[in-house]
């Protein structure tokens, strides 16, 4: 392989070099994977086949004419998905569409952020957005949570000792609906104290809801958008509810915010064949879709739950997830799961250690995530077994499996 000669000219800020990609563990429990059983293929490629036949010629032109916002028919139907499912009042005009949720949340960061401003986070939340504010600078304050999510008391107290020292957050980062990595539905009564608590400190709120297509139950308080337009800007994704390499998101929010957004969206319109699949497919059978795609993920969280049960017996305490394609859960507090991570890895099985999805790593130290939607149900068994076998020896737990004890 060429070596570059000029190593000396990289930049000396940002992420660590990448490793070469060398394929796929056998037991993939990381990342935001789908359940490829349930990718509708053909309906797909109908659609796929429809829209390029129809609308082929308007590939000539930059946004497909529709201008920067996105492909207005699949802006249409973001606006009535978040009407009919969140409570959300808006139109197209208030939908810029984005290449994934992680450029509308890149995009939302620099509309909002300089260095050195103060963000508030919920104590675990998604690694990436806390790499994102790190990047950026930011000083980031974590909000405790119980199974509820953020509690208001403890958001209280961080908001007064904030404003008595004369510091204004610029936003308070939060996923309400299907929180990452916990799982957890945040209750009406507390998105209203979250409101109040907004009012009174000026606070700002940014909502993520990836994962509110994929809540079990059909109907979750509404989104924070829809109680408070005013105070909330509110982004959302295509990626768990029918595939993440189609790389389709979006922002809603205010022109105020929307026009601020665009002007940071350089990057000439995001996938355009994509937005003209999901319009057509997600126009016409949507809720058939959920109808198939939640049993079918609900079916392996149960399955990975009996797993668990079975391998790891009490030493493991679950937080069973109120939808999405994680689980939560927490070994006993002396045990580090990163010291284990990389052995886990080279024997082919591939998990989250805690501390990445946390804003004080150390005080995830004894959790992991564990992604249940790509491995079929034989698999999350023979890999929660592997796991379980790695863990043992590394750290002496659990010193039970399938009710007996283990010898190392």
């Amino acid at each position: 392989m060429t070596e570059f000669l000029f190593k000396d000219a990289f930049s000396t800020t940002g992420p660590e070099p990448a490793a070469p990609f060398t394929g796929l563990p056998r037991y993939n429990f990381v990342f935001g994977h789908n359940d490829p059983a349930e990718i509708p293929v053909e309906e797909l490629a109908r659609s796929a086949e429809k829209v390029i036949r129809e609308n082929g010629p308007a590939l000539a032109m930059y946004h497909l004419g529709h201008g920067p916002q996105g492909y207005k028919p699949l802006r249409e139907f973001v606006a009535r998905k978040l009407v009919e499912t969140r409570a959300i009042s808006c139109n197209a005009d208030d939908v810029v569409l984005t290449s994934g949720s992680l450029q509308a949340m890149d995009l939302v960061n620099s509309t909002f952020l300089e260095p050195g401003d103060t963000v508030i986070v919920e104590e675990f939340t998604y690694g990436g957005a806390v790499g994102k504010l790190q990047r950026l600078g930011a000083n980031i304050v974590a909000a405790p949570l119980d199974g509820d999510g953020i509690r208001m008391d403890a958001l209280e107290t961080i908001l007064a000792d904030l404003r008595g020292r004369g510091v204004r957050p610029k936003f308070l980062y939060t996923i309400p609906t299907v929180q990452n990595p916990t799982g957890s539905i945040m209750p009406m009564e507390r998105r209203q104290q979250l409101l109040s608590l907004s009012e009174r400190y000026d606070l700002p709120i940014f909502e993520d809801e990836c994962y509110t297509d994929i809540a079990w139950q059909s109907e979750s308080p509404p989104a924070l958008y829809g109680l408070a337009p005013s105070r909330v800007v509110h982004i959302g994704s295509f990626s768990k509810s029918l595939a993440p390499a189609l790389r389709v998101g979006y922002i809603v929010a205010s022109w105020d915010v929307l026009s601020r957004v665009l002007g940071r969206k350089t990057d000439a319109g995001s996938p355009a064949i994509e937005q003209m699949v999901i319009a057509d497919y997600f126009g016409a059978q949507f809720d058939k879709h959920l109808a198939a795609l939640k049993p079918a993920l609900r079916r392996k969280l149960d399955v990975m739950i009996d797993a668990l049960d079975r391998e790891f017996g009490t030493s493991a305490e679950l937080f069973v997830p109120k939808g999405g394609i994680f689980l939560w859960l927490k070994l006993p507090h002396h045990v580090d799961v990163r010291s284990f991570a990389q052995s886990a890895l080279d024997q082919g099985v591939a998990f989250n250690p805690g501390p990445e999805w946390a804003c004080d790593p150390d005080s995830a130290r004894s959790y992991m995530r564990l992604c249940f939607a790509l491995p079929d149900e034989d698999t999350i068994r023979e890999g929660v077994a592997e796991l379980a076998r790695i863990c043992f020896e590394h750290t002496g737990v659990p010193e039970r499996r399938a009710n007996v004890v283990q010898r190392s």
